[in-house]
């Protein structure tokens, strides 16, 4: 293959534009999906209820999360172009069947194929950019990576904006037309990169799954963290739908028409709920490179901590009040606590990752998103039928800023008397990681107990028991089974 800028090969240039299009029909979708599926069917939604969509939410995009684990295994055995393709088909097919379908059954179904098809992309373009850059160019390949993703993100919510407006059916066919556009490269101009001469088997990413799972420290650390990403996931949901029941946006309408009318633009601008993804693109992509060398050399748990707190301060702003411009402070303000946080977690990774196994954990490094998704979507929608609907949307968002802090506070805790890989600290996490899934456990099996009498069933809730259940039962089974060495 030809060389690029700075010695990137042509394959690396065809994955990032593969990503900027992936990303830009993901992040175009779930800008407004939650709007969508709860708006009355009056004004062309599907008339979902919040609790309903909640749970969806959930499963989809725990998938995204999880589905990785099995595409990298995949792609590293059948070739990353086989898999690009099928990658490409599913998401076609996915978005696509999500927008024709009205009932919540087969739309669930629907997203779920979409959300399989985003899962084995995932690993396919990391691991294209991973092969495709050396030591020297590396960071700038997986930068230009990262604005790839961010850029998708912010210019798919605008055109959102504008085709919505014909239609609801138009954001998810320019989803499914973006991923399809994205299967001619796929077959006709991508070229496998240089594989290493033993790929991982399934078997092989199974073990190394139940690995990462058996290790109660670990997976103690992730839970911790994971506080922060159930507020990252309302920016899908309950943000939206606050921003829509209870936000007054005609300050912010009238300011943006003035100002496009003062540069010769007659535009009559609406701030709608898609621009929150806009938003949080827009000021990684301004801020990133900036709050990054502040951080660089400082020790990975301050910042992280510090990172945390600046999310839930940006959850407090929108509890203080309703104002638009506040309601755009406070998603700055937590996109900024989000990108101080997040990449200071993946070098914290190498230092709680046993030394013979760094390169398996960082592997599943992920998971906070399962778990971060899982929980954050459900609860945040429950939350916001018993709290913010009613009115009470100061406690919504003060219940949701305490969880951060308390995930803060647990992390500079785990830091000082569980972070090093010790026989001692590894019985303490053990037990405590076992006293979590005990307490899920017992948590599925009392809702069940006292919300199912008979003639009063609430599938969703009891469906959310179950995974209370399974995730509890499968991780005492883990934790108290064979040790993770």
């Amino acid at each position: 293959m030809g060389k690029g800028m700075r010695g990137f090969p042509a394959t690396f240039w065809v994955a990032n534009v593969m990503e900027l299009f992936e990303r830009g029909a993901y992040y175009g979708l779930i800008s407004v999906l939650a709007i969508y599926l709860t708006e009355k069917t009056a004004k062309g939604g599907l008339g979902f209820a919040e609790d309903a969509v909640g749970f969806m939410q959930a499963i989809v995009y725990a998938l995204v999360y999880i589905i990785p684990i099995l595409g990298g295994a995949l792609a590293e055995k059948f070739g990353y172009r086989r898999m690009l393709i099928a990658a490409f088909s599913i998401l076609t097919f996915g978005y696509f069947a999500s927008g024709s379908f009205s009932t919540y059954g087969l739309v669930f179904a629907s997203l779920c194929v979409m959300a399989v098809g985003a899962g084995l992309f995932k690993p396919i373009i990391s691991g294209t950019i991973a092969r495709t850059t050396s030591k020297e160019n590396s960071g700038l390949g997986f930068g230009i990576y990262y604005w790839m993703i961010n850029l998708g993100a912010f210019i798919s919510p605008i055109i959102v904006s504008i085709i919505k407006g014909f239609s609801w059916k138009y954001v998810f066919i320019a989803s499914s037309l973006w991923c399809f556009l994205m299967l001619l490269p796929a077959v006709f101009i991508y070229k496998d990169p240089k594989l290493p001469g033993k790929s991982l088997s399934l078997r092989e990413t199974t073990i190394n799954t139940l690995t990462v799972l058996r290790d109660s420290r670990f997976m103690l650390m992730i839970f911790i963290y994971s506080f922060f990403w159930i507020l990252y996931f309302q920016n899908f949901g309950t943000i939206l739908w606050y921003l829509r029941d209870f936000v007054d946006k005609a300050p912010v309408n009238a300011f943006m028409t003035k100002m496009f009318s003062s540069i010769g633009l007659h535009i009559n601008f609406v701030f709608s709920e898609e621009y929150v993804t806009t938003i949080n693109a827009g000021v990684i992509i301004l801020l990133q490179v900036f709050v990054s060398r502040i951080v660089k050399n400082r020790p990975a748990i301050p910042v992280m901590c510090s990172g945390m707190v600046i999310g839930s301060l940006g959850f407090l702003i929108l509890a203080l009040t309703t104002s638009p411009w506040f309601f755009i402070l406070g998603i700055m303000v937590f996109t900024i606590g989000e990108m101080t946080a997040h990449p200071k977690y993946y070098s914290y990774i190498g230092i709680v990752a046993p030394e013979d196994k760094k390169a398996i954990y960082m592997g599943y490094a992920f998971l906070y998103g399962v778990i971060g998704s899982l929980f954050g979507s459900s609860f945040g929608a429950y939350l916001y039928v018993k709290l913010a609907r009613p009115g009470n949307t100061k406690l919504f968002f003060l219940i949701l800023t305490m969880l951060c802090i308390i995930g803060s506070v647990g992390l500079i805790l785990f830091n000082k008397f569980l972070a090093a890989d010790t026989p001692e600290n590894n019985l303490r996490s053990k037990k405590i990681v076992t006293a979590v899934y005990a307490a899920l456990v017992i948590t599925g099996v009392a809702i069940i107990a006292t919300h199912f009498p008979p003639g009063k069933q609430d599938y969703r809730l009891l469906a959310n028991c179950v995974i209370l259940l399974i995730v509890g039962l499968a991780g005492l089974f883990l934790t108290l089974g064979k040790a993770k060495r």
